[in-house]
């Protein structure tokens, strides 16, 4: 077959036909008496040998090592392709990413475009003062997509600018609960924790949907977070998980104090008064526990509370009698 037809019947130009032949990986088995190439069958499966590996990426310099070195191994070179396409994938991704969240930004003009760009770059710098003047400018100057703040919330572990990130987080709109809550879920227990750290610190009745939910997570760090945000906030579904923390001396201490706000009017303080007080009846609940739990009721006003405090003022546990007797004393005083 002369070149016009192997093109055509191939789908090869012409002109690359005679760039394979330039470069000898394919070259027409005879020439016509008029000096035309004339191709033979195995020189047309030659050029669908060579379409194919380009298909996967090869150069064609290592195609013609492929087809025509007799000890040549594809494995290595596979692995080499796949390595150079995982990157490409992920190269392209991210300037996806990047583009997408300069869209959501809304720019008016390319200068708002340059600004935008800027302040996502600061977000990933590697210093840490860059990173948290990013975080702090993006409320006033130029407005951050709610995903890149959280993308850089989860993954902040200087204190300081993930404190300005929450606190970028708690003026942006759109769907930063959402995205948190789902970050509660994430394998890793640094990123759960920066995700439920953000939720307590974000208002709004959605953040707070999101933080009941996170009452029922596998993590303790979790669902002490979400208890003692939502105990602040008067939400009295975290009752059960604060009672739990002082128990098991988790954060203890701040849980008594989200006690105390939740207590503020007789049926709740009652209410709270009697979970203590199951708790320290209860056989599996050991003396530091049971001190902990006494020493919680201080700061529950009520019938309830006062009537517990003296009835364990004379418990068989010389320690947990003699804080019971002394939270009496100043409840007397006041």
């Amino acid at each position: 077959m002369l070149i016009g037809e192997v093109a055509r019947r191939s789908g090869v130009s012409a002109r690359m036909l005679r760039h394979y032949e330039s470069l000898g990986l394919v070259r027409p088995s005879v020439r016509t008496g008029s000096g035309y190439r004339e191709y033979s069958g195995a020189d047309v499966q030659r050029i669908f040998h060579v379409e194919s590996l380009r298909s996967l990426g090869l150069s064609l310099r290592e195609i013609g090592r492929a087809l025509d070195d007799p000890g040549f191994t594809p494995a290595a070179l596979v692995d080499d392709l796949i390595r150079q396409t995982r990157e490409r994938i992920a190269a392209q991704t991210e300037l996806l990413t990047r583009l997408r969240r300069i869209d959501a930004a809304d720019p008016a003009d390319w200068e708002g475009v340059l600004q935008a760009v800027a302040l996502l770059q600061a977000l990933g710098s590697k210093r840490a003062d860059v990173r948290q003047r990013a975080a702090l400018s993006s409320a006033d100057e130029v407005p951050v997509p709610v995903e890149a703040l959280v993308e850089a919330a989860l993954g902040e572990t200087d204190p300081n600018v993930a404190g300005a990130l929450r606190w970028a987080l708690a003026r942006s709109d759109g769907d930063g609960p959402a995205l948190l809550a789902e970050a509660l879920a994430a394998p890793e227990a640094a990123v759960r924790e920066r995700a439920v750290q953000c939720l307590a610190e974000m208002p709004g009745d959605e953040a707070a949907a999101r933080l009941r939910d996170a009452l029922a997570s596998s993590d303790a760090v979790v669902r002490g977070y979400a208890a003692l945000a939502l105990g602040a906030s008067g939400v009295a579904d975290a009752l059960p998980t604060l009672v739990d923390m002082i128990v098991e001396g988790r954060r203890d201490t701040d849980a008594a104090d989200a006690l105390s706000v939740l207590a503020s009017d007789t049926a709740t303080a009652d209410r709270i008064a009697g979970m203590l007080v199951d708790r320290l009846a209860h056989d599996a609940t050991r003396a530091p526990a049971r001190g902990r739990l006494t020493q919680a009721l201080a700061g529950v006003p009520g019938g309830t509370a006062a009537r517990a405090l003296v009835e364990l003022s004379h418990d068989a546990d010389r320690a947990v009698a003699v804080t019971a007797a002394y939270l009496l004393q100043l409840r007397d005083a006041r």
